[in-house]
């Protein structure tokens, strides 16, 4: 018999020890491909497990031994075996960490990410201290995601060469409890049984359901159990997000149990008959006997089955950023639950082609067996044993700052997560900004920001690194924390600036010369006097070509208010018509500022007419053609828009003034008739003339024709007969 580990072809023992019962597995690996040998499945005689943790490591033992020794008869000794932890073992955690960067240079990736992990600590804080916990150590970071990046309150797509005030990061980190691992390899060595490899239960049925093609998308994998119903998510190649609910399989066996009068057991086993038969007899505690039908006994637990459904479509919600993925897989014994996938839809908003039950035959690398093994309940067992062998979760450890780490190698680990592990508070490694100078100018509080602190310094065997690259086992990290920043120092010249000082400018071609006052703390001072913290100061000048042009006289302050109509009781502003204002051959606003040496050049506002308005707002205000008239080209026009001003119709040559309120009347487009020609010809009827004919393009035509551009239009006279 061939052995664990051997040639080409060898076998690996998975073992997948659920909330109820044991799952012991043995797969052939042929290659890149596996086939299922043997499999063995045993409840729990006693409430050992509780939410993937094991509270009882001798109950646990036994059973596992129990599995062990059934499938040694048949295939030899086992002494290696893959194993998963649970996912709903894991914890999640939302936190937020922000940075005053006022100052600083470009925000880079070194910053970005130093603040991402403070928040990541941040949020092992927040756990430790909702489990009423003191050492960080009692849980391994198995991930984070970034939620949402702040700069100066407001949220931004990145943090990458960004300047403000105060940066932030939202984000929601995943943690495994250390002790989880412990007590699982706890109970292994009891069952003589050494641990070979190691993953996550959600890691394990992701890998084998969803191909590396497929990762990209955004999915969620329910795994609904007997006691609680694991959500995973995967997006962008990686699984972002790990959830649990308390509710599952057991949960629709206590609503038959209640809607029926059973007790438990039989309760489960009128569940488990509802998957395969159509009727189902089963005695209540009161001795009745009764047959239902399936759709029956569905109608009557139907609350529940929502119940599970809407819990389950919450959390993955919760776990997607509140919004539902492009798919959900069923897996677990849970999953079979009738009308489950649909409600699942429905609550998701997603066609019900969507949410899917898997069962093995889905797993692409698993080859045709006889062993009758199909349905969705097995494909954890299996993901485990191929996920567990082809990505293992292995301990690295390093030493940070002469302390020995272990870390929990789920992912590509850093430096960062070195730190994280070593207990060193991330916020504090980052330099603290020098004390800022805060001064009053001219009734506003301005803060003139002391030097900002440096980085922490990291070495990683002996030279510099950077927090997000990545870590071997056995290596020494040494972090310095990065020096601090030197309190602010300020004169009145630089709080005010120099260019402001003495302000030399040219308006219209003329020169014009701005001198401010100064006043610190209500004296008369020097522009070069050091400023000490809570200064007050004083200086006036124009701050804005508004100001200028209105001090000196130049124009009055309602002129440069924007010209403004209303039309239709609907305001509009045109800035066309509005004073206009250059700064250097730019056009500018009148709130623009200005400095020392800037021409400025102004013009009054335009009094528009009537037609500049519609040329501005480009509105249609005629339709036209062109005819000819025997041989005269003759234009045809008509009205389509008019203008009133308090009642009375405007030409187009009418002034319009700042907020006249004014009525366009818009007619509808007609096409144009024989009879409209006569409007703009002369039509002389001839001497000795009687009868007439209308003609366009040489064709017989009446007055009420439609005629178009282009057209031939004609007047035929007939002689008058004269009677004899």
């Amino acid at each position: 018999m061939m052995q664990q580990g051997e040639g080409e072809c060898f076998l690996i023992f998975a073992l997948d020890i659920g909330t109820r019962s044991v799952v012991g597995l043995l797969l052939e690996k042929e290659q890149d491909k596996f086939r299922i040998l043997d499999m063995v499945i045993q409840e729990h005689e006693e409430r050992a497990m509780l939410d993937g943790q094991i509270h009882d490591i001798l109950a646990v033992s036994k059973v596992i031994t129990s599995v062990k020794e059934q499938l040694e008869e048949k295939h030899g000794p086992l002494a290696k075996v893959c194993v998963a932890a649970a996912g709903r073992a894991l914890k999640t955690q939302t936190a937020f960490a922000s940075q005053d960067i006022k100052g600083k240079a470009l925000f880079n990736e070194e910053d970005i990410f130093l603040l991402e992990l403070a928040a990541v600590q941040e949020a092992q804080l927040n756990l430790l201290k909702e489990k009423e916990l003191d050492q960080a150590d009692q849980y391994f970071c198995v991930g984070y995601s970034v939620l949402r990046y702040y700069l100066d309150e407001e949220e931004i797509g990145s943090l990458l060469d960004q300047r403000g005030e105060k940066a932030s990061v939202e984000i929601i980190s995943t943690f495994l409890p250390k002790i989880v691992v412990e007590s699982l390899i706890s109970a292994l060595q009891r069952a003589d049984l050494q641990l070979e490899a190691m993953t996550l239960e959600p890691i394990a049925a992701i890998n084998a359901l969803i191909p590396t093609s497929m990762r990209r998308l955004n999915i969620a994998l329910v795994d609904i159990g007997a006691g609680t119903s694991d959500v995973a998510i995967s997006m962008d190649g990686t699984v972002t997000a790990y959830g649990m609910v308390p509710v599952a399989g057991d949960e629709i066996t206590e609503g038959l149990s209640d809607a029926f009068l059973l007790d438990f057991p039989k309760a489960e086993q009128a569940k488990r008959e509802m998957l395969t038969n159509e009727q189902i007899t089963f005695t209540d505690v009161l001795g009745f006997e009764q047959t239902l039908t399936k759709s029956d006994m569905v109608e009557q637990i139907l609350p529940t089955i929502e119940k599970l459904a809407k819990a389950i479509t919450n959390e993955i919600k919760r776990q997607n950023s509140q919004k539902a993925p492009k798919a959900v897989m069923l897996v677990g014994g849970g999953s079979l639950t009738p009308s489950l996938p649909s409600l699942i839809a429905k609550n998701l908003d997603l066609p019900e082609n969507r949410v899917a039950i898997r069962g093995i035959d889905a797993i692409q690398q698993l080859l045709p067996t006889d062993f009758p093994v199909k349905g969705p309940e097995f494909i954890t067992p299996i993901g485990i044993a191929i996920a567990a062998k082809e990505k293992p979760i292995e301990y690295v450890s390093i030493t940070v700052n002469e302390q020995p780490v272990r870390l929990f190698d789920v992912k590509k680990l850093t430096v960062g997560d070195s730190l994280l592990a070593s207990g060193i508070s991330i916020s504090k490694l980052v330099g603290k900004p020098g004390l800022a100078l805060m001064v009053d100018v001219n009734g506003k509080n301005v803060i003139i920001p002391g030097s900002f602190g440096e980085a922490p310094i990291i070495y990683k065997n002996g030279q510099v690194t950077k927090s997000f690259d990545p870590i071997e086992n056995g290596d020494v990290i040494i972090v310095e924390k990065g020096q601090d920043g030197e309190m602010a120092k300020a004169t009145a010249r630089q709080v005010i600036g120099s260019d402001r000082t003495l302000i030399a400018l040219e308006v219209n071609g003329s020169p014009v010369d701005l001198t401010p006052t100064l006043l610190v703390n209500g004296k008369q001072a020097d522009l070069d006097i050091p400023l000490s913290d809570r200064d007050k100061i004083t200086f006036t000048y124009p701050g804005t070509i508004k100001d200028l042009l209105v001090s000196t006289n130049m124009i009055a302050e309602n002129e440069l208010h924007p010209f403004y109509l209303y039309i239709n009781d609907e305001k509009s502003t045109f800035p066309s018509f509005s004073v206009q204002i250059k700064k250097n051959g730019s056009k500018v606003s009148a709130t623009e500022t200005f400095t020392n040496g800037d021409q400025i050049d102004w013009e009054h506002a335009t009094s528009p007419t009537v037609k500049m308005l519609t040329l501005l707002q480009q509105y249609e205000t005629k339709q036209e053609i062109a005819v000819t008239y025997k041989g005269t080209k003759v234009i045809l026009l008509k009205a389509l828009l008019e203008f009133y001003r308090n009642g009375e119709m405007l030409n187009e040559e009418e002034l319009l003034n700042r907020g006249d309120h004014l009525q366009l009347m818009v007619r509808r487009k007609e096409p144009f008739i024989f009879q409209d020609m006569f409007r703009f010809v002369d039509i002389e009827k001839p001497q000795g003339a009687g009868t007439f004919h209308l003609k366009r393009n040489g064709m017989k035509a009446s007055f009420y024709d439609l005629i178009e551009h282009g057209d031939e239009l004609d007047i035929e006279w007939e002689n008058k007969r004269v009677q004899v």
